[in-house]
């Protein structure tokens, strides 16, 4: 199973993002074989649908989960549609990705069973 990650640079040990849409970049696990990728998030900088765009980003990756600090309405539309799972972490100070998918597997972290975070518009 891949697994998506919100993150502020591309490295394991980099701090996570809470934000989804807007993240700098994801780290998606292999959780089966530990390999992991970075991916710079092509909906950064969108002036609109970050979230939309940034869902359909990690389902084409392969990810099956998707691990943030918050999902939009629109996003969690397209995370339901395309079958992705949504955890959320919070209170998190400064965690690493390492830490908060060291939580994930440990089944600390919170399910997403709608929106979490506010639509946006623009930046």
């Amino acid at each position: 199973m891949k697994i998506a990650i919100s993150a502020s640079s591309p490295d394991l040990k980099a701090e996570i993002d809470p934000r989804f849409g807007r993240a700098a970049c994801f780290i998606v696990v292999d959780d089966e074989s530990q390999e992991w990728e970075a991916y710079d998030n092509p909906a950064r900088d969108a002036s609109g649908g970050a979230g939309v765009q940034a869902a359909r980003f990690i389902a084409e990756k392969g990810a099956e989960v998707a691990i943030s600090g918050a999902f939009g309405p629109n996003a969690y539309e397209i995370m339901v549609a395309t079958g992705l799972k949504m955890f959320v972490f919070r209170n998190t100070g400064s965690l690493q990705v390492s830490e908060v998918l060291s939580r994930y597997r440990d089944g600390d972290l919170d399910p997403v069973t709608g929106p979490s975070g506010p639509g946006r518009h623009g930046k």
